[in-house]
């Protein structure tokens, strides 16, 4: 169906809202197109686009689509999958609730079984729930820290990770075979919650979730004697990291933390930023200002489903350094190493886990542990994966795993990147630099002194729309084919293909065991490297490029010179 086709189909719909048939008729050709030349694409973690009408976009018909194809799953697993359900959240973004409870409403019309959270609530603590509520599946809409135009809906396994392949795949191809959205019943709402099909949830779970986190943070005494009037600065960013964040820091016993009130109150436009993103310094401008009136010591930020943190440090002028989420992943597992080593907690096979484009800093750091490195693609679900076959197989103690991406997660009971818990291990570790008299940014310099003088560098490029999919294809197809062999004047020794799975040296080629995904990297003989992949989850390609030096300013200076010849190449 070509897509005027689809835009006249939605335009005939008799029962579509008034706010969707009127944005229908605002559009122009362009919009049209973008709008209803495909469907919103359902990958391994769901999906995320602009809210609005259209088979390309999020709205209600293609959340009842995706819910439907989820019901018919269930309904293929059993009663038993039935009656265990779904556990559902939804953070602070336009349409957030509406769309959880019309989820809730297209499952009790399969006599599915829902808890859905009373308030918005994080990405972690719909991954708790799952696990602590034993149900079959959640249900997360969120778009995590894209801007506010944006939503998603993100669906987990029984694990509490992302769904796992095979059911994740079946999925798909439920959702595929539904050819009219429209059809989709719901079960009435009210009456869904009389019957108990619909069970709301709050507090109870908060405090189960809040218990388990008093086991991230690995020396009290050391909090209590340095921590209690450490000052820290967080912000939500406006979103649901104000539900637990605090809670959690004054458990702990974090007592002079400081919060940015004006970025506190949920607010699906992100009132006071740009973009809700903790990876861009401009979402610290209030965090900064309040930092230095009360003499902060670090400043920690969520995203608006707070499964990702930023962290800004206090230097020696008083001004803040935003940290890298690879530089916070070496101070995490640094210390996290350390702590256990000193308490005489580390076992002999100790693991930590990373994202194939995380840097290599830290498996130098777990490598000066005993501790074992796993690389997985990215995508915190192979993270998961990792994790649940440490404990069936009883072959590793998992301790840190992470991806640049600022996700972070300590302690297992979540399967998903956990801000909350990384706030609370940030702000320990702060304690630990200062009860040796020292700050977090003479900490990184320790790190850097010891294990060389790492620096990464991630590019992001956008590229909506049909043109934006093909430049996205030609850019990856020029590289598979035809990259140079050189960069910065160093030979490429190792180039990896994890799409054919391939690993190929001057020895020859080795085949990869990581499952297959569109993602190439190529090793220098320096031990600098950089990959390329197209985003998962947004019309991006991104170039991740890492380097080590003698100095800081060496390492810095090589991404400049790779980073040149990558656009060159790319505008050949």
């Amino acid at each position: 169906m070509s897509y005027t086709e689809n835009y006249q189909k939605w335009l005939d719909f008799a029962e579509l809202p008034a706010y969707l048939r009127d944005e229908l008729v605002s559009m122009d050709e362009k919009t049209k197109e973008d709008a209803f030349y495909t469907n919103l694409e359902f990958g391994t973690a769901g999906m995320r686009g602009l809210i609005g009408a259209g088979t390309n976009r999020i709205n209600i018909y293609v959340v009842r689509q995706a819910t439907e194809g989820l019901a018919q799953l269930i309904d293929s697993k059993g009663e038993e999958a039935k009656k265990r359900g779904v556990a559902i959240a939804y953070d602070s973004r336009h349409f957030s609730p509406e769309f959880a409870f019309e989820s809730a409403q297209v499952l009790a019309a399969h006599g599915i079984k829902s808890y859905v959270f009373e308030s918005l609530r994080p990405t972690p603590e719909l991954s708790f729930a799952v696990r602590h509520l034993h149900t079959f599946a959640g249900i997360m809409i969120t778009a995590s820290h894209n801007p506010a135009p944006f939503n998603g809906y993100k669906v987990y396994g029984e694990d509490g990770g992302q769904m796992p392949p095979a059911d994740a795949d079946a999925l798909t191809d439920y959702i595929r075979a539904i050819d009219n959205p429209f059809t989709v019943k719901l079960a009435d709402l009210e009456d869904s919650k009389a019957s108990g099909l619909i069970e709301i949830i709050g507090e109870n779970v908060d405090a189960e979730y809040l218990k388990e986190v008093k086991d991230v943070n690995i020396n009290q005494d050391l909090i209590n004697e340095y921590g209690r009037d450490m000052k820290i600065v967080y912000t939500s960013l406006h979103g649901t990291g104000e539900m637990l964040v605090r809670r959690a820091l004054a458990q702990a016993g974090f007592d002079a933390v400081q919060v940015v009130e004006a970025q506190a109150v949920p607010h699906a436009d992100f009132l006071t930023v740009k973009s809700p993103n903790p990876e861009n310094q401009d979402a610290f401008a209030l965090a900064e200002e309040l930092g230095r009136n009360v003499d902060a010591d670090v400043l920690v930020a969520t995203d608006p489903d707070a499964d990702r943190l930023g962290v800004e440090i206090r230097q020696p002028d008083g001004s803040y350094l935003n940290l890298s989420g690879n530089q916070i992943g070496a101070i995490i597992a640094k210390y996290i190493l350390e702590a256990h080593k000193t308490a005489g907690t580390l076992p002999a096979n100790a693991a930590l886990c990373k994202s194939i484009v995380s840097t290599e800093l830290v498996t130098k750091i777990a490598e000066s542990y005993g501790a074992t490195m796993f690389n997985v693609l990215t995508g915190f679900k192979f993270i998961g994966e990792k994790i649940h076959e440490f404990e069936t197989q009883h072959n590793y103690t998992y301790m840190f795993g992470f991806e640049e991406s600022f996700g972070y997660l300590i302690k297992p009971f979540v399967r998903d990147k956990d801000a909350i818990q990384a706030v609370l291990i940030v702000a320990e570790i702060a304690a630990y630099y200062r009860s040796r008299g020292m700050t977090l940014a003479d900490g990184i310099e320790e790190i850097y002194k010891q294990y060389g003088y790492f620096s990464e560098k991630t590019i992001s490029v956008t590229l909506s729309g049909v043109d934006g999919a093909a430049e996205i294809k030609k850019i990856m197809d020029k590289f598979r084919r035809n990259a140079p062999k050189q960069f910065n004047n160093t030979d490429i020794a190792k180039t990896e293909d994890f799409l054919e799975q391939t690993a190929t040296t001057a020895d020859g080629v080795e085949k990869l065991t990581t499952p297959p995904s569109n993602v190439l990297k190529y090793i220098l003989a320096d031990d600098s490297w950089f990959a390329v992949r197209p985003s998962g989850t947004e019309p991006k390609i991104k170039f991740y490029i890492a380097t080590v030096g003698e100095t800081e300013a060496d390492a810095k200076e090589k991404i400049a010179n790779i980073e040149a010849e990558i656009n060159a190449f790319v505008g050949e």
